[in-house]
């Protein structure tokens, strides 16, 4: 890597995330521990071009819906450059035209618990009644996690790539 590259991903923000697949939670103490901290989420994958992930998402919470455009790179499997702006109705409207054919709209329910000093992201997909994701955002690769006892861990999941959202707009894994 060059010293001009070095410094650009230096100066990045950066996205560091552990995922988890956990079997299927208790809805009524997800929603408990949450204390309102739900989100209806739309997402949807735009064509872009390699080594690029890029979307816009429609997240809803108490009525209010925020519009996003989102373009991250991957660094390695935990760490990726994340550009994120909010942006108004209409230019999500306009950038849902780059929709790419190949994924469809990703639809989840995500509940936010803060607990052991992070905030663990679990969402929940109309797809799945028996399993679901956990992830947590770190502020470096090397910090210590242990995922909360309110979930039932399957596997860990951040290196697969077939659990990426992403990856699950195309196809589900088996």
């Amino acid at each position: 890597m060059k010293a001009t590259e070095s410094k650009a991903t230096s100066d990045a923000p950066l996205e560091i995330e552990r995922k988890f697949l956990i079997e299927y939670p208790d809805v009524a103490q997800l929603a408990k521990l949450a204390a309102g901290n739900v989100s209806a989420i739309s997402q949807t994958y735009l064509a872009s071009e390699k080594g690029v992930s890029e979307r816009v998402r429609a997240r809803t919470r108490d009525g209010v819906t925020v519009y996003t455009h989102n373009t991250k790179i991957k660094l390695n499997a935990m760490k990726r450059i994340e550009l994120e702006d909010e942006v108004s109705r209409e230019a999500y409207e306009s950038l849902l035209a780059r929709a790419d054919k190949a994924c469809r709209t990703i639809e989840k329910t995500r509940y936010c618990v803060k607990k052991g000093g992070f905030v663990w992201e679990i969402d929940l997909f109309p797809f799945w009644s028996d399993k679901a994701f956990l992830e947590v955002e770190l502020p470096s690769e090397d910090t210590p996690v242990t995922p909360p006892d309110f979930v039932r861990v399957i596997r860990e999941v951040t290196d697969d790539n077939r659990y990426t959202n992403h990856a699950l707009a195309k196809k589900l894994p088996e």
